[in-house]
């Protein structure tokens, strides 16, 4: 039988053309179907594209979180000067009073003030927020740093330059907040926070190998106050971009009567004991191979470190972290002891830097894990001052080891001086492995 003709509804009874309706006829019937797919559809598909555009490379990942991008700019920007500061003092004050123990010892003396100074910066940053601690504090530095130029310009008298230099105690820890930073936004996350810290360490390493290289470029390349001024104002600029990023920044927590330091937590002394040797490994290592080899070849400890903290963070964090510092110990003991046995074998400088390079490579994923565990035995609300102790310890290790390291090269030799950052290698290790600090919860 025909269909009838379609007649023209009347306007009253019209079916609903919004956009979410499609009209047809079908078996003489018309009806409505849905223009767009249901809410749930939809969102499970959007969600399936969403983890389609998901990089695959774990770093790019943690640069996607939202805020990142913009405080890791500012972090490293105010991170270089830490490699440019000493030895822009060391270059101007020598070139200045011909005296490179004078300039050793105001550097020496800027060490210790931070050693004691950074800890309390860091408390009032977790107290009161990294806005309203870090840029103040930055800006007393960085009066510090221009009041050396100003003692040094006009031949003040020499304890003026150990007060200015003291005065840039007041730095902040910036790799400590850009740390306390990440474990803010991933929270719960070990994966993400294994590579964050690993990134960080990268970036420390990164720095500390350019800062000299630019610091020495600019003093001898422009005038000898270049390397200093040039510092202060990175270092300025790149705390305020940080600082200014206060969507990622974590909330402050007040202190309160029952609130201990970290240093009381279980585990904390020990870990910090580690650092310390393993600061030492730095400074013996440093002062060995200037005196043996020069500056230079240190470039290459710096970048194989560098690239191994970058290796590291896209490998699964361990389950069992506190086994994994030991088996990185063990690895930076054997490897520290290949300096060694090539400056005694050989004056082949090229067999050295391999040497060197390959070195380097135990040293970041030593760091990363130590942080990890540095992060797990502080308290929550203490962040930055659990991991500015724990660089304290390492800067306290890094002075104590020149020291031990210059004393081998003046007495035995450089070759024999190579003994030194192999010693501090295996101390650390005996540390860990005695296992003086009691697990945590992993």
């Amino acid at each position: 039988m025909p269909n009838p003709p379609a007649t023209r509804p009347h306007p009253a009874a019209r079916p609903d053309r919004s956009p979410t309706a499609l009209l047809t006829v079908t078996g003489g019937q018309l009806v409505a179907a849905p223009r767009t797919a249901p809410e749930d559809v939809r969102r499970r598909a959007a969600g399936q594209r969403t983890a389609r555009r998901a990089p695959t490379n774990p770093y790019l990942r943690l640069l996607a979180t939202p805020g990142a991008r913009a405080f890791t700019a500012g972090n490293l920007i105010a991170r270089l000067p830490m490699g440019m500061l000493g030895v822009s003092a060391i270059i101007m004050i020598a070139g200045s009073r011909g005296s490179y123990a004078l300039a050793g010892a105001v550097t020496a003396t800027g060490l210790a003030a931070t050693a004691v100074v950074a800890p309390f910066t860091a408390r009032l940053v977790d107290r009161f927020g990294q806005a309203r601690i870090a840029v103040p504090a930055t800006a007393l530095a960085v009066l510090g740093s221009l009041a050396l130029v100003l003692c040094v310009h006009y031949d003040a008298p020499a304890w003026t330059l150990f007060a200015a230099y003291a005065a840039t105690a007041t730095t902040p820890n910036t790799g400590g907040m850009s740390r306390a930073r990440w474990a803010h936004l991933h929270r719960g996350d070990p994966a993400a926070l294994h590579t964050a810290n690993s990134f960080e360490q990268a970036a420390d390493e990164l720095c500390f190998m350019l800062g000299p290289v630019v610091a020495a470029t600019l003093c001898g390349a422009l005038f000898p106050e270049a390397g200093t001024l040039v510092g202060a104002f990175l270092l300025m600029t790149g705390v305020l971009v940080f600082a200014a990023q206060r969507t990622t920044e974590p909330p402050p927590t007040p202190r309160n009567r029952t609130a201990v330091s970290p240093l009381r937590s279980p585990g904390m002394p020990a870990l910090l004991t580690v650092f310390l040797a393993t600061g030492a490994v730095f400074g013996a290592l440093e002062v060995v191979s200037i005196a043996h080899a020069g500056g230079t070849i240190l470039a290459l400890q710096a970048a194989g470190s560098c690239a191994a903290g970058l290796l590291y963070g896209s490998l699964r964090p361990a389950r069992n972290v506190h086994r994994r510092l030991l088996l990185c110990l063990t690895a930076m003991t054997a490897l520290m002891s290949l300096p060694l046995l090539a400056a005694s074998s050989t004056a082949s400088l090229p067999v050295l830097a391999l040497c060197l390079l390959l070195a380097g490579a135990a040293t970041a994923p030593t760091m990363v894990t130590g942080m990890t565990l540095v992060q797990r035995a502080t308290p929550p609300g203490q962040l930055n001052e659990g991991m500015t102790l724990s660089v304290t310890a390492l800067l306290g290790g890094v002075a104590a080891g020149a020291a031990g390291g210059g004393w081998l090269v003046e007495h035995t030799g450089t070759v024999s001086g190579y003994a030194a950052p192999t010693g501090a290698a295996a101390l650390a290790l005996t540390v860990a492995a005695a296992g003086a600090f009691r697990r945590r919860p992993e």
